[in-house]
């Protein structure tokens, strides 16, 4: 399944023009809050240099790169748990998501209003944290209030995950968000069943005027302060320069991003931070018919990255043979690379890396 990184934000923070830009899925932006009452879901395709380079030598009938799912949840605001604005409908579509790209806005325009009245990015991160951290703590009072009275019974399965449960409450309690937490793997599957959406890792997005993209301004020194102390990660965009991207022709953006001064658009940025954040990496599949990105979590092993190609592969496994990505485009053909040495095969204990061009031999 594709990964999917839901886009939050308060109103007006630029949320939905970053998420036209980037997937160009035509959300709709407008001046006011609650625009986007749907979560728009855009495909978009993750670029991949390698995936180009193996292309172009092998020149394949397909050439397929890996994608993630944007989602474009409408604007939280104050109150948002207890079902203010259409609150509920959009914690539930959090939910869903793998990952959370929290739109910061970070700069001035009088002439789009802001929810809360005026630019502020540790009020305004504030407020999404609270929303999130007020909805997980229903979740978790009721499974706890369940636990304690099986507790009661002399369950000891019960009073070990309430255990947990109370100390995940008391996270909540506090006003902290659960992904803050040096959980366990053990207590963190205790609790997957809950959904919390505090859980899920954050990356912060600064909506920067364009003017702003190359420098860090105030607002951004704030967001970046706060990420700091939780260990996050923080993307740096104009959603202005995206909107302007996405209508030139595709000959013509190289060199407009150039003239700013910039190396990628900031929806490659978002997408390698996103993968970074999600400790995603790709392995590729590369021949006359195909070449592919597969994604994985880093520290796959063989059988289990054969089993996102198909699950007969894992399940009758034997061995793969291995070449890096940079050694297949350089002496350009399998054999080649077999000749020099640089062909390895693997067994079910080798961890797969990012770049591995991988062809998997398996019983049927």
């Amino acid at each position: 399944m594709p990964l999917k990184c839901g886009i939050v934000g308060l109103p007006n923070v630029g949320k939905s023009t970053i998420f036209n830009a980037l997937t160009a899925a035509g959300a709709l932006a407008a001046n006011y809050p609650f625009a986007t009452i749907e979560p728009n879901i855009g495909v978009v395709i993750v670029p991949d240099t390698r995936i180009d380079q193996l292309s172009a030598l092998l020149k394949p009938k397909k050439t397929l790169y890996t994608t993630v799912n944007f989602v474009d949840i409408a604007g939280l605001v104050k109150g948002a748990n207890a079902g203010e604005g259409l609150g509920n409908q959009f914690l539930s579509h959090i939910r869903e998501v793998d990952a959370i790209g929290h739109v910061v806005r970070c700069f001035d325009d009088t002439e789009v209003v802001h929810v809360e009245g005026s630019v502020n990015p540790e009020r305004d991160m504030a407020i999404i944290d609270t929303e999130l951290v007020l909805k997980d703590m229903e979740s978790v009072q009721k499974r706890f209030s369940q636990m304690e009275r099986t507790a009661k019974t002399g369950d000891k399965d019960a009073k070990a995950a309430l255990e947990v449960y109370s100390k995940v409450k008391q996270q909540l309690d506090d006003g902290k968000p659960v992904r803050h937490m040096n959980l366990s793997e053990h207590e963190q599957k205790v609790i997957a069943d809950l959904f919390l959406l505090t859980v899920k890792p954050v990356l912060y997005i600064c909506n920067v005027d364009e003017n702003d993209v190359l420098k860090e301004n105030d607002y951004v020194k704030q967001v970046r302060a706060i990420a700091a102390k939780e260990n996050a990660r923080v993307v740096v965009i104009s959603g202005k320069i995206e909107a302007e991207i996405v209508e030139l022709p595709e000959e013509e953006r190289k060199g407009f991003l150039e003239s700013l001064g910039l190396k990628e658009p900031g929806l490659h940025t978002l997408i390698h931070e996103t993968y970074a954040l999600l400790d995603l990496v790709s392995f590729l599949t590369a021949g006359p018919d195909e070449v592919r990105a597969w994604t994985i979590h880093r520290g796959t092993k063989c059988p289990q990255a054969a089993g996102t190609i198909h699950s007969d592969f894992e399940h009758g496994f034997i061995c793969a043979d291995v070449i890096w990505w940079e050694d297949y485009v350089k002496y350009r053909t399998e054999q080649a690379c077999k000749d020099k040495g640089l062909l390895r095969t693997e067994g079910k204990e080798y961890v797969v890396r990012d770049g591995d061009v991988m062809h998997f031999k398996f019983n049927v």
